[in-house]
């Protein structure tokens, strides 16, 4: 249950970032959306999935182009 919590949580902030990628051409915020979206399909544990959601997260923040 709390693997789909995440998932969902992680899936709408993915919403959030590819949405602003997409508006500012920003390539980054976009991948970075795409990911968040995609990855709790493939991840099975809520650890696993919180842990690769919040570094998702914090990409577009310390690497920018």
């Amino acid at each position: 249950m709390a693997t789909l919590i995440w998932g969902m949580v992680f899936g709408s902030i993915g919403l959030g970032y590819f949405v602003y990628g997409k508006r500012q051409a920003s390539p980054m915020p976009l991948a970075c959306g795409i990911a968040l979206m995609v990855f709790p399909y493939f991840v099975s544990s809520a650890w696993a999935t919180a842990l690769i959601g919040v570094v998702l997260m914090a990409i577009p923040y310390f690497v920018r182009f």
